[in-house]
């Protein structure tokens, strides 16, 4: 089974098994999350199920594998001729997920 959820503003397609990255969820490690999907279909495409906006009935479970801190990116300005230069950093707070059912 395939299914496209939306966690935090964003739509991931998903399959039994996978893990994947999102913005921090508020869940702690090892425990489960339960969304609706938008769209549910199985591995060929045949019987496709679509939501308006979620399918009725339907449930993807995550487990939280862990929680972590992404890369720093570097942010530079610069105005020229103006002697304005700064440069500062960020590290974003991600959550890994797993998905353990799709029904």
């Amino acid at each position: 089974m395939i299914a496209v959820v939306e966690i935090g503003g964003n739509q991931f397609t998903v399959e039994v098994g996978q893990t994947f990255d999102v913005d921090h969820q508020n869940v702690e490690a090892g425990k489960d999350i339960t969304l609706e999907a938008l769209l549910v279909s199985d591995a060929e495409g045949q019987a496709v199920k679509i939501g308006t906006p979620f399918v009725s009935g339907s449930k993807v479970t995550f487990e939280v594998v862990r929680h972590y801190r992404a890369e720093k990116i570097r942010v530079f300005k610069i105005k020229s001729k103006k002697r304005y230069m700064r440069t500062y950093g960020f590290r974003a707070s991600r959550t890994e997920l797993k998905v353990t059912g799709i029904a």
